[in-house]
């Protein structure tokens, strides 16, 4: 039998027999491989099935549901997914000029990104209507302590390797106090807007508002350059007709 294997090989042939052994090893190593793969596959999935869930964007995603003035009758009405995405763009454009136009250094990604964030805590606590929130300031205090623990509890749905990244972002901290003060006032713009909107619709609910929300943001104006060349440019373009714009 061995000799059926091994002789009657024309010179330089190999023996079949190393052939099939070789063989044997190469089909046993590629299953070990293979089962090897397999294990670390499975070892993976079960540390990602492992892993804590988080339910942080799915919170976040929730902001389309939060109503914006509350307390005012609107002809369409706002809900706070619409006015965090307006802020944050203008709050970019408030620093894009500041560092065009005035030689600032400001991160205008991180302004916008800001702007996403800024009422993310209003997903628990809901909008509170100014009035009420500006009460006194017992209750300006109290809207803050809860403001705070709000925001407290959207980061604790976070990973842990995560949450310093958003603590920057929902503003519980940030070292450039003039980028924050852009951010403000973008919000003020925004709000403004809302009310230029309302009143070119017919809708006389929001004059009141808009005459107060002017005041704050001539008041910024005066000291923003990059607020004023906005309400400047671009802010009288609001509330006219899509024919009128193009």
């Amino acid at each position: 039998m061995a000799e059926g294997l091994t002789g009657g090989r024309a010179p330089g042939e190999k023996p079949v027999r190393a052939e099939v052994t070789r063989a044997g090893t190469a089909r046993a190593g590629t299953v070990r491989a293979e089962v090897t793969r397999a294990g670390t596959l499975r070892a993976e999935v079960t540390r990602a099935g492992t892993a804590r869930d988080s339910h942080f964007f799915a919170v976040l995603s929730r902001m389309r549901y939060i109503e914006r003035w509350s307390l005012m009758r609107s002809a369409r009405p706002e809900n706070l997914a619409e006015h965090s995405l307006e802020v944050a763009e203008i709050a970019h454009a408030l620093c894009v000029i500041g560092n065009v136009r005035y030689g600032r250094d400001l991160d205008a990604s991180h302004a916008a990104l800001l702007g996403i964030y800024h009422d993310a805590p209003e997903i628990i606590t809901g909008d509170l209507p100014t009035p009420v929130k500006y009460f006194s300031g017992r209750t300006r205090q109290a809207y803050g302590e809860v403001e705070d623990a709000a925001k407290e509890q959207l980061l604790s749905t976070l990973p842990d390797d995560l949450r310093p990244v958003y603590e920057d972002v929902l503003g519980t901290s940030c070292e450039d106090a003039y980028l924050l003060r852009l951010v403000k006032a973008a919000d003020k713009i925004s709000a403004l807007i809302k009310c230029v909107e309302e009143d070119a619709g017919g809708n006389g609910e929001f004059r009141s508002a808009e005459k107060t929300i002017r005041e704050v943001v001539d008041q910024m104006a005066a000291e923003l350059p990059e607020v004023r060349d906005f309400v400047a440019e671009f802010l009288p373009s609001y509330g006219q007709t899509l024919d009128e714009l193009l």
